[in-house]
């Protein structure tokens, strides 16, 4: 069977990234990355003793992703956010569609909502989830949260990651699709609903779709992001 490397960006997420590696560890993969972009928590500390690898590359999520890979062993990549968890048999999910003839896809979220939201904001929330999902399904364009997965020869031959201030999974999905059929696995990954907790869910939603339209109708990526940036100081 080919082997899965799991690579996983960070900046500053001392406080998750153990339990994405040992979700990483329990679904199966046969070797875990971090990508650390400089972090001041302790980040690389905490990442070292439980990952096979850690790289310290330029800041940047695109730019530590390919640092990753770069490093890595595997026939498939998984890029996983320090935030996400795999859940278990991801793996064995991941070789069922790239032996069935897929180049890469990603798979379903479900968002992790703090235990104290309110039930309104937690309804929302699945609904978000739900929007996601279909939207991946629908147009095979995939986000960071879901855990994009790839072929390393696909990846290699369209130069790895864009490496753009923003939408660089955006990018990456439709480079992707260019080389093959791609495919959104039903197991869910679980990721943190962290960002549209504090930013408020209805705003955040708002601004991220917007960006994606406007991305996709010609935006640039360093004007996309210079808003998002905006949106999160204020």
């Amino acid at each position: 069977m080919p082997a899965v490397s799991v690579i996983i960006p960070a900046l500053d997420e001392a406080g998750c990234i153990g339990a994405a590696i040992r979700s990483a560890r329990s679904a199966g993969a046969d070797e875990v990355v971090v990508a650390d972009g400089g972090s001041s928590d302790g980040t690389a500390d905490a990442a070292r003793p439980l990952a096979d690898a850690l790289i310290v590359s330029p800041r940047g999520r695109a730019a530590q992703m390919n640092a990753g890979a770069r490093i890595s062993s595997g026939e498939v990549l998984l890029f996983l956010h320090a935030d996400t968890l795999l859940p278990g048999g991801a793996i064995g999910a991941v070789l069922r569609a790239i032996e069935a003839g897929a180049v890469g896809g990603a798979f379903a979220v479900r968002l992790g909502v703090s235990p104290g939201a309110s039930v309104a904001r937690k309804a929302l929330l699945r609904l978000t989830a739900r929007m996601i999902n279909a939207r991946a399904r629908c147009f095979r364009a995939y986000t960071g949260d879901q855990g994009i997965f790839v072929a390393r020869g696909a990846f290699e031959a369209i130069g790895g990651y864009p490496e753009i201030p923003l939408m660089e999974d955006v990018e990456m999905s439709r480079l992707i699709a260019r080389r093959g059929r791609t495919t959104l696995l039903p197991v869910p990954v679980v990721t943190s609903a962290r960002h549209w907790e504090s930013r408020g869910p209805v705003r955040t939603i708002l601004v991220m779709w917007g960006l994606r339209l406007s991305h996709r109708l010609g935006m640039s990526p360093a004007r996309c992001a210079r808003i998002y940036l905006s949106g999160r100081r204020a």
